[in-house]
């Protein structure tokens, strides 16, 4: 294996937050990336690896095998079938898995889990937060109209299993993204909605915010890669550890909305408790200003890459 020259797979179901993952750490270890989307048939697409045994004709997509890479890298529970069946039949692949895989670590080369996971083991390598494409100094056009001076980007996620998003908060943060609006009037205020944002909150979000910033509810090109790259604060509500790891590439201070609460979630806890610890990001709600503050840039699929690097480097001149 040519550590200069790796062939890499990335394996996932499509999902847009395991895509940035995969594609995150991939691209620090080398150009040649090819992207396949998992799909598997049932019932193996109902349960979680290891009860059933893995053939080749529970995948719904063609694998080149001819073209065997070095390396996959997987993220999602679908993802796990094929870095498995691959592992099996060729022995020399690296495999990669990208969070908790919910089997046996032995299963894989490395594992890559955000520290807020507490999964541990010998080939586990844990992360700060949720690996992502972005890259320290990256830039993106503006094709928005936007000014990047002082640009304040709202980013909304929505209600899941631990979090409410229910009217009330929508009102808040209308009410609290108002105010400051009122107050940096030489600010450019930009809210950004995600999948997950329903069309009720959006309709929430227009009505109350429309005429006062400037706002994308999911039609034409998406600004969220720009605001990574050009905001100057962020705000960004407390159901993705995802946008807040992406974001935090910038060094620019992080305002969190924290939404209720629908159960406890340790995970969460864990991460918004290290990333508060980190000075990366403070409470929205209890803010009166737009406060600046520094932290280091946080790059951990460049930081994931090296350890990865080195440990195949390792194994290559071990068995010499």
């Amino acid at each position: 294996m040519n550590i200069n020259n790796l062939k890499i797979w990335t394996l996932t179901d499509g999902s847009q937050g395991m895509i940035s993952q995969v594609n995150g750490l991939a691209s620090e270890l080398s150009n040649d990336i090819t992207t396949i989307t998992t799909d598997i048939i049932f019932p193996w697409n109902k349960l979680q690896p290891g009860f059933l045994p893995i053939y080749s004709w529970i995948f719904k997509n063609r694998i080149p095998i001819n073209e065997i890479p070095n390396i996959v890298i997987s993220c999602g529970r679908k993802s796990v079938y094929l870095s498995l069946y691959l592992k099996k039949k060729y022995s020399n692949l690296v495999n990669i898995h990208i969070q908790n895989p919910k089997l046996s670590s032995k299963n894989f080369s490395f594992i890559i889990a955000p520290n807020h996971d507490n999964f541990k083991g010998s080939n586990v390598i844990n992360s700060t937060g949720a690996l992502h494409q972005f890259k320290i100094n990256g830039k993106k056009f503006n094709n928005f109209s936007l000014n990047n001076d002082n640009l304040v980007s709202c980013i909304v996620g929505g209600e899941n299993n631990h979090y409410l998003f229910s009217n009330k908060e929508a009102e808040i943060l209308c009410n609290k993204i108002l105010e400051l609006k009122n107050k940096y009037t030489k600010h450019e205020f930009l809210v950004i909605t995600s999948r997950r944002t329903n069309d009720r909150i959006k309709k929430i979000l227009k009505k109350r915010l429309e005429l006062k910033v400037k706002i994308w509810l999911g039609e034409g090109s998406n600004p969220y890669s720009y605001a990574i790259y050009n905001s100057k604060f962020f705000i960004i509500t407390s159901d993705s550890t995802s946008m807040i790891s992406e974001a935090s590439i910038s060094g620019m201070p992080i305002y969190v909305y924290n939404l209720p609460p629908k159960r406890k979630s340790v995970r969460f806890e864990r991460f918004h408790d290290e990333f508060t610890k980190l000075n990366i990001i403070r409470d929205f709600i209890s803010t009166n200003a737009l406060d600046k503050w520094s932290y280091s840039k946080l790059d951990e699929s460049k930081r994931i890459a090296g350890i990865i690097k080195e440990r195949i480097i390792e194994g290559i001149n071990e068995t010499r």
